[in-house]
């Protein structure tokens, strides 16, 4: 697959990390590089918190080893789009690899800030607006080429009379609202709330950089499929985890093209889904049609047909695996029957 990418120009990736469980306490940080154009998984690195020195720095790590790899593979990258991580920010700045945000992350922080304003009293009506301006961030990355193009567009939303020369004059038809209530007017707590969310200073800068290509939403779908193999709830060892990610990487590979499923009449076929971030609103979504588990008997014929046969180079394969100490290494271990002599419970006299 990296070979592939090789012989590639400008290829863009997406990359995020998922942690094992929640929080800033988690043991394993999984970094997945995904090729955007084929929706495949093409690298995943695996990082236990005690190799970075805590749980924040796996992120670093592992898109560290991503990068290093894809370029010892000969992959010339266009671009990489993450999230707005600071370390990977400032990581991919000093190594000069050009970075674009996905849309998705920066709406959501937006979202929830202006979530929180709709609560105050007296900035009610400005609800009426969250749709259009989730919309209206998505447009912007996708209609602009260049930085200060998208900071224009973006900032077009809090009034419509453009001074600025990259985006002189709105492009959608003049419409008349039938709904009073909904605008805000100028010099009043909502507008001055949310003109201080969409105009600051870091949602600026965050929004020039907004990726104009794919976005790493397909990313997130992998994680979700990686719960099915490797659940939050459950800790595996460092080797099991390796292997769950793998497995998850070939199933998601296989079945990520699949297309959409059609009715016996050829119509295609949707449903209707309600998202626990869309707060009861509905979602249409196509469905596919079956998955397939082709990888599967892949492995069993290499098993059965190469492994068992000469299993010398698989297992110098599996030997040769840096698997980093357990965290109670770092412990001072006693002696067990120092251990039990001193074991008490609350309710011993």
């Amino acid at each position: 697959m990296l070979e592939q990418l090789s012989r590639r120009e400008n290829v863009i990736v997406g990359g995020d990390k998922r942690a094992d469980s929640p929080g800033h306490s988690a043991k394993y940080g999984s970094y997945t590089m995904m090729d955007l154009a084929t929706n495949t998984v093409v690298d995943l690195q695996l990082v236990q918190s005690n190799e970075v020195g805590g749980s924040y720095h796996m992120e670093k790590e592992g898109l560290k080893r991503s990068l290093d790899l894809l370029d010892a593979r000969g992959v010339r990258l266009e671009c990489i789009i993450t999230d707005r991580h600071p370390q990977i920010q400032k990581y991919l700045r000093d190594r000069n690899v050009t970075q674009f945000y996905d849309v998705w992350h920066i709406e959501k922080g937006i979202s929830k800030k202006l979530d929180k304003i709709c609560q105050i009293k007296g900035c009610e009506k400005l609800r009426k607006w969250l749709r259009s301006i989730k919309n209206h961030i998505y447009w912007t990355a996708a209609s602009s080429t260049t930085g200060p193009e998208r900071v224009a567009k973006w900032t077009s939303i809090l009034n419509h009379v453009h001074e600025d020369p990259n985006f002189p004059a709105y492009l959608h038809p003049q419409r008349i609202s039938r709904d009073k209530n909904k605008w805000l007017s100028a010099a009043t707590m909502p507008f001055y709330k949310l003109e201080k969310v969409l105009a600051n200073k870091r949602i600026l800068k965050d929004v020039a950089k907004l990726s104009p290509h794919h976005q790493a939403s397909t990313v997130e779908a992998f994680h979700s499929v990686l719960l099915r193999f490797a659940p939050k709830n459950v800790v595996f060892p460092f080797l099991g985890m390796l292997c769950r990610l793998y497995l998850a990487a070939l199933h998601y590979n296989e079945n990520a093209g699949r297309p959409q499923a059609t009715s016996a009449t050829g119509k295609p076929i949707y449903k209707l889904a309600f998202p626990k971030a869309k707060k009861g609103e509905y979602r249409v979504r196509e469905v596919k049609t079956q998955q397939t588990f082709g990888y599967v008997k892949e492995l069993l014929d290499l098993i059965f047909n190469q492994v068992f046969v000469d299993p010398s180079p698989y297992v110098d394969e599996v030997l040769g695996i840096h698997i980093p100490p357990a965290l109670s290494s770092a412990c001072d271990l006693p002696e067990m029957e120092e251990a039990i002599s001193s074991r008490v419970t609350r309710f011993n006299q």
